[in-house]
């Protein structure tokens, strides 16, 4: 089985690149997905202990948790403490299911794949990137966001520059989603041969 880690910063089109594989027919494992669910189940009760008055009916109330760690790095690394295992866990099963079934290949989706040393669990590496123009368009428009928060966050990541240079494949959504789409098929039909010869 062949692991594809997905990766890229805020707002370069990595979701919309994981529906992609996953309508080529290549199971993905998304990570922000998993967070999602956790926030409204096993992550919620510790992640009130930790941040007490950030979960409401005991769902994680994503304003309040971001108001209580934003530009707070200890605060940060103690939610990071929490969720960053249980999401490793998800990953976990989700690889264990698919080599029991002999799957080829499958995707990591994985937002820090480089912030959290999370490289040497994939065996390729995808970078989606576009502009700064178009970056920066993408995540103003997103309910909420602010040029602070933004900021913020771009500060937390590795720069577009350097995921691109540690990548094995690059797919550049700014240029529409036809050229991402055959990107992607592109990258699964170089992958065959291989998937090929480890069978």
């Amino acid at each position: 089985m062949i692991i594809l880690g997905l990766t890229g910063s805020i707002g370069m089109g990595k979701s919309t690149t994981a529906g992609m594989f996953m309508e080529e027919g290549v199971p993905v494992h998304d990570s922000d997905a998993t967070v999602h669910r956790l926030y409204s189940g096993a992550a919620a009760p510790l992640i009130e202990q930790a941040f007490p008055g950030t979960t409401v009916d005991g769902t994680v109330d994503r304003t309040k948790l971001s108001n209580a760690v934003l530009g707070k790095p200890e605060a940060l690394k103690k939610l990071e403490a929490i969720i960053h295992p249980l999401v490793r866990a998800e990953a976990d099963r989700f690889l264990a299911e698919h080599r029991n079934n002999g799957t080829p290949l499958v995707v990591l989706d994985i937002p820090l794949l480089f912030e959290t040393g999370g490289t040497g669990r994939v065996d390729k590496i995808v970078v989606v990137t576009a502009s700064p123009e178009v970056q920066h368009k993408r995540v103003l428009a997103r309910p909420g966001m602010t040029e602070e928060k933004f900021e913020a966050i771009l500060a937390k990541q590795v720069p577009d520059d350097e995921k691109r240079r540690r990548a094995d494949f690059i797919i550049d959504t700014g240029e529409g989603m036809e050229s991402a789409r055959a990107a992607v098929r592109a990258i699964i039909a170089e992958l065959s041969p291989a998937l090929k010869a480890r069978n």
